[in-house]
């Protein structure tokens, strides 16, 4: 069976705070609303993004929920041009999320910036041109 990614969990420090961030801030649609657990739509071919909180998150998977810096990944959202990829940004740092890279042209032709959400995960935002 080839590997499909269908839910993209972030265990966060405080799920209202990341509901709020990624559901008013970022204008995700919530999809499941639970004590202690959200998930929301991303629309049609995107994965669904869910949170829970960190030391559940690591409970349950066995590990331990300490860990700081880059953990490895980010998230990538292409937009269709430079203006959006400004919106996008301007967007998460007004909903509480921080600028890691201001968002400039690059050597291949496009243009991008990152931030992070309040847990500290990053996004790339992204446009060819």
């Amino acid at each position: 069976m080839p590997v499909q990614v269908t839910a993209i969990m972030l265990g966060v420090e405080d799920v209202a705070r990341s509901k709020k961030f990624y559901g008013e801030g970022l204008g995700c649609t919530i999809d499941q609303d639970h004590p202690g657990f959200v998930s929301f739509d991303l629309g049609d071919g995107s994965s669904s993004l869910a949170l829970y909180p960190r030391q559940g998150a690591a409970e349950d998977a066995g590990v331990s929920p300490e860990g700081s810096g880059f953990r490895g990944v980010s998230f990538h959202y292409i937009v269709s041009s430079s203006e959006a990829v400004d919106e996008v940004m301007a967007n998460a740092a007004a909903a509480g999320g921080e600028v890691v890279k201001q968002a400039a042209a690059s050597q291949w032709g496009g243009y991008f910036g990152y931030f992070s959400d309040p847990d500290g995960y990053l996004w790339k935002v992204a446009s060819p041109s």
